[in-house]
This record gives C-alpha cells, structure tokens and sequence, in this order.
C-alpha cells in the first residue's frame, strides 16, 4: 500500500505551446483503484471532446494547441490533474501552458560612430516565450563569432573592441524562437582615425543591470570600459565575499557570466575600471536576484488516530523568496476554525477531537513567485469496536472563586466494560491545545476543580474509557468561577495627640480587587463598634477624633467588593502609653536645656 493510498508519481509541467501543434501534459497517479483522474483549466472542469484526451495513466492530450479559438476561449492557461478513489481526492501542481510568441523589437540598434582601438557597442531587445536566441549580421552576413574582439551576449548586446576600420557596415540583430524570426532595423557602425596616444580617464559606458533570475539561469552582467591606456576591468560584491571560479567566467574584455545561479549568488555586483599601474578608477553596481522555487523540507506525512483524539499534521518548505503554505481537504481549501487549527505560518495543521467527517487526504501547497509544489498524506480515523457510549446530562455548578463541580451519567450504551473517565478542563477564551485533563473513577460520576481563577469562565467535557478506548466527547457545559472578595488590607494606627488617631491603611494585591472601605472603631472591650465610615477605594487615610486619652481603642477595617466583604483587619491603638511617652519626652527636653 502505497504512503498516501492515493498520489501523484508525475505531475505536468509548465510548457510553452506552439499554434496547431499537438501538446500533451502528462500526469500518473499511485493509489488503490479504481482511480478516476479529471483535468481543470483556470479551475474549471474540462470536458471530453475531440480537441481533449485523458489517458488511462491520467495524461491529457491537446489535439491542436490554439492560443485563440473561434468561440473566443484559449487552450492557455493553469492545468491541474486532479485524481480520486475511495479514499479521497488529490490535485497536482498547476502547469502553466502559454502559447509561443515572438513580439516586435522594443529596443532597437543604433547606429555608432567609433575611434579606432576604441569600443562599439550595439543592443536589440525583444519579448517571446520562449526567450528568443539572439544572434548579429553585419551587411547581411553572419557576424564572425570566432573574431574574439567581437563578444555577443545573449542579453542582445554585441560588443566590438579595438575597433578597426574594417569593422565598419551595417549591423542587423536577428532574433528566432518557436513562435519564427524577426530581424530588428539596421544600424551603422562609423570608425574615425585614432587618437590613440593622447591620455583618457576611464569611463564605464555601460555597467551591470539589476538581475531577478530563477535558479539554475544564467546570469550575464556587463561591463564595457574605455579610456586610455584601456582600462583593467574588474569585478568584486559589495558585501566583500569572494565571487567564486565555479560556474564564473568573462566575456569578452570585462563581462562577467555566471552559469547555474543559485541563491548564494544574491548580492550587489561591483565592476570597476582602473587605468593601469595607479590607483584612478571608476565604479559601476547592479544587484543581482536568484529566486528559488518552493520545495519540501518535511511534507506531511500520512497519520492513523483514534476518533476523538488530535492529529498533527507538520509541513515545512523552502524557497527565495519564502514560500506561502495552504492545505486542502479532498481537493478543496481548508478554512481552519473549530476543531481545525492553523499555525507558525501554516506549517502545522492541528485537528482536534477527530471524527469521521475528518477522515480524508489532506494536501499541503507550497509557492513562491519562482514556482509550486504539492504533497499529500491520509488521515485515517480508528473507531474500534466495543467502545462506551458517550457520557450525557453533564453538568457544572459553581462551589467558590476557585472551584466548579462537574456531574454527568453514564452513557446509553456499552457501561459494562468502563473503566473510568476523562473530564476535559479549560479556560473557555482559551485555545483548545491549553486544554487539561483530570482522571475519574468510573463509580463516581462527579469531579470538584480547584484552583480555578475567580471570576472566570471554564468549559469541560467527559469521555468514558473502556480497554479499547475512548468514547466520543460528551456536550461541553460551561460554567464561571464565583467572583472573589478583596483580601483583608494592611492597617498601619498612628496616635497623633491625646485625642486623635491616624489610621492608615493599603489594598492587597491579592484576591478580588475592593471598591471600598468601611471602618469601625470602639473602647477595648466593649460591645459596640462606632461606625461604619464608610470611604471610596481612593482613600487610604482617616484620622478618628475625640478619644478619651486615657483608653486602649479597637479599630477595623474592611475591604468590600460586589462579591461581598473580605475578612477584617484589627489593629489596638493605646492612647494611653502614647501620652505617657510624649510627657516623658518633654521632660527629658527641659531637663537638657
């Protein structure tokens, strides 16, 4: 049995098309039959015809490519094989198919006028897919590309150095491709007497152009010189990392090729110009992009989980720039949401509490602007025999700030074999992954929860266990903490004169947080407090007048909230020792003095 039960082997790709030509975009699958396979253009269904062949191996042949049909459609467009069996769907990579064109010249050679030994330079650029193949005529003859002071590049340029009087004539660029052949315009080449021996700075004519490329492309930065004597071209990155001997090479007197680009190749290129023997240079950069297609690090990987339980599924790609990730479910988009769950940029796929309805190949996509790809893996779900009956009337009442009970009753079916419970526990604005569980006896049917918060409220749901597994998750209750009663405070007494005291007081950090005070005060051993004075919880400050010197007072405070009163605070403040220590005080000074 193959990973997946069902994947692709072969997948179509991109291609460049050519008027009434026959085209065939390939596709196999691996799977347990029967297997149907069907293509989408642009997603929509395409539909057997005359023009339309898919092959039992899953291929589609177009008979006659047209780029434009007589009804107005196109064969162009994004292809995708899409294959099905009994255990699901898969859709392949999409192929791009375009048709072969070749546009007019949008830059076109320019006549120059040269001095001998010095530099000519001709450009042609025009748009085709596939990309046109440059090459030059002079006085409608093929340019001698074995003269090495003639350099073609197959950007379009032709460079000539040293130029002589029998380079003189006219130049012609010559493009072809799949689509045909187009010459651009004529350009004439002049060549004056030399002035040779006279002193010129260096000046780079044309530099390095900024470069996106795709891996595996060649990369052709130019740089023509002139001055005299002639300049040493030479080339160096910006970040001062060698550029490397593999793949490099120099065309011509200074442009610089570098064959199979790869990522490490991104960087700023600086071609620089120096008269020979000092120091005088000119400098010329271009940045040079190397994309990379998406490609698999780890794909996902075909799971079989018990119903009810989690399943994960991790993939993980790489390309330049980053790849986007999204998952199917049989074909279509998955919408995460509920039990379904997306993260660190799409690269787990999280289903919790697992069904049947869950059951199905899920593939994950990754793409970037350089390209796409695509693998799949099957979730199995196992619902073994003999499993209980789902727990029912769960139930949950609040006890206090910090414990809920929760109750159920067995289930309809299957009781017998029971061995216990799993009551599932948390935080309701809580993601479900910060789920928790607490064992229970199966004689029990009921659970307290404690240390909950305050105030807060909390969702459970029950599973009963059997040897064989676990039961489907039971209806999920939800039910909020009671609210929590300020802490008593802190209470600081201070006798200011022998008939007033200052009491002081500060909320706790703990518990309910109060909206109020209410303080009480009496003689020490009395039955009847005075008060309460009652204060906002912005006040933290009271100073009791009118005592009697002579007696030890009791005074308490109390923190209160909507939830009730916290528990009170009690300090004694003898006025009496107060007054003793002040007089002794006083004497003391006048003795001194």
């Amino acid at each position: 049995m193959c990973e997946a039960e069902l994947s692709f082997t072969l997948e179509p790709s991109d291609i460049i098309a050519v008027q009434e030509q026959p085209l065939m975009l390939h596709c196999q699958v691996d799977g347990i039959p029967p297997i149907t396979t069907q293509w989408r253009r642009n997603g929509l269904l395409l539909t057997q015809d005359q023009h339309h062949t898919t092959f039992i191996n899953g291929s589609l042949l177009i008979a006659h490519f047209q780029k434009t049909k007589s009804d107005g459609s196109s064969d162009e467009g994004d292809y995708e094989c899409i294959a099905q069996n009994s255990f699901g769907l898969v859709v392949s990579r999409k192929a791009r198919i375009q048709a072969a064109t070749m546009a007019d010249f949008h830059v076109q050679p320019e006549s120059v006028h040269a001095e001998e030994s010095g530099v000519a330079r001709f450009q042609c650029q025009i748009h085709g897919l596939p990309e046109p193949v440059i090459s030059w005529e002079k006085d409608s003859r093929p340019v001698d590309t074995s003269n090495e002071r003639y350099t073609l590049l197959p950007t379009g340029v032709l460079q000539i150095t040293g130029v002589r009087e029998e380079d003189s004539g006219r130049f012609c660029c010559v493009a072809h491709n799949s689509a045909g052949v187009k010459h651009s315009a004529e350009a004439l080449l002049t060549v004056s007497g030399s002035q040779s021996s006279v002193y010129k700075e260096p000046v780079i004519v044309v530099g390095p152009e900024n470069l996106t490329l795709t891996v595996h492309q060649t990369a052709i930065l130019e740089c023509v010189a002139t001055g005299y004597p002639r300049p040493i071209v030479s080339w160096s990155r910006l970040d001062g990392r060698p550029i490397g001997v593999e793949g490099i090479q120099v065309l011509g007197t200074g442009n610089l090729m570098i064959s199979d680009v790869g990522v490490e190749h991104s960087g700023v290129y600086v071609c620089a110009a120096n008269k020979p023997g000092t120091r005088v240079r000119r400098t010329a950069q271009g940045r040079l992009v190397v994309q990379a297609p998406a490609e698999f690090v780890q794909p996902p990987q075909s799971i079989a989980r018990p119903v009810g339980t989690t399943a994960i599924f991790t993939c993980q790609a790489r390309g330049e720039p980053e790849p986007q990730l999204t998952w199917l479910k049989n074909g279509q988009i998955l919408e995460p949401g509920g039990h379904v769950k997306l993260r660190n940029n799409n690269s787990t796929l999280t289903i919790y509490g697992i069904s049947q309805n869950d059951e199905a190949i899920y593939q994950c996509i990754a793409e970037n602007s350089a390209g796409s790809t695509q693998a799949s893996a099957r979730l199995t779900v196992l619902w073994a025999d003999g499993l209980p009956g789902v727990p029912t009337h769960v139930e949950a009442e609040a006890l206090s700030p910090t414990t809920i009970q929760v109750s159920w009753r067995e289930p309809d079916k299957n009781t017998q074999d029971i061995i216990g419970y799993v009551l599932h526990i948390r935080r309701t604005s809580d993601p479900a992954e910060m789920e928790y569980e607490e064992a229970v006896s199966k004689v029990t049917l009921q659970q307290i929860i404690r240390d909950l918060e305050p105030s807060t409220n909390y969702t459970f749901y029950v599973k009963a266990y059997t040897s064989h597994g676990a039961s489907k998750p039971s209806d999920s209750v939800t039910e909020s903490t009671h609210g929590e009663v300020p802490a008593p405070p802190s209470l600081y007494t201070k006798v200011v004169n022998g008939s007033v005291v200052q009491a002081t007081w500060e909320s706790s950090s703990k518990m309910g947080q109060p909206q109020g005070f209410r303080l009480y005060y009496r003689r020490a051993h009395t039955p009847l407090f005075t008060g309460p004075i009652a204060f906002p919880r912005n006040v933290t400050q009271y100073n009791i007048t009118h005592l009697d010197s002579s007696l030890v007072y009791e005074i308490k405070l109390i923190a209160h909230n909507q939830h009730g009163d916290g528990n009170a605070t009690i300090r004694f403040a003898s006025l009496r020792e107060a007054v003793a220590k002040s007089e002794a005080s006083h004497m003391h000074h006048l003795y001194i003095s």
